[in-house]
């Protein structure tokens, strides 16, 4: 089971385990309802190094990317990317963009979700390697939403 820590902390765990040779995968997301799509995506991640670190946009960062949403607060959405077995380190972050987590943690390994080109992936000009993981079509939790919202008509 992971932990949720601030910055400072993910990088002493992070710089620790490079120390001992260990390959770092970041990814992030807002991870607002925890869905297949999710668990397959960060069990792929997990698989392309040794420690997985798991950046988790904020309320107020998951506002600005997304209308209406997020619909379960940061905290607990941190709390439930954490309890997932492949995910070692879990990391709120504030800002639009996970740039400066990516440039102040130097990662070995950036990963973003297929419906990411590894260009437009935010940070793959500082980290050596940058990986589009496969999309699972019709998962996702705006189609969670939709189907909720479809149940209260």
């Amino acid at each position: 089971m992971g932990k949720v820590l601030g910055w400072n902390e993910v990088k002493k765990a992070v710089d620790s385990a490079k120390v001992k040779s260990k390959k770092i995968v970041f990814t992030n997301g807002c991870f607002d309802i925890i869905h297949l799509g999710h668990v397959r995506y960060l069990r792929e991640a997990k698989r392309l190094g040794d420690v997985l670190v798991v950046a988790v946009n904020s309320d107020r960062s998951v506002s600005k990317l997304k209308k209406g949403r997020p619909i379960i607060t940061g905290s607990q959405r941190a709390e439930v990317v954490a309890s997932l077995e492949m995910v070692d380190y879990v990391i709120l972050f504030d800002e639009d963009t996970p740039y400066e987590l990516i440039r102040f943690l130097r990662p070995d390994v950036l990963v973003k979700g297929g419906d990411w080109k590894k260009e437009a992936i935010i940070g793959s000009d500082i980290v050596p390697e940058t990986c589009s993981l496969p999309y699972i079509k019709g998962i996702s939790t705006t189609g969670i939403i939709k189907k909720i919202k479809k149940l209260s008509e």
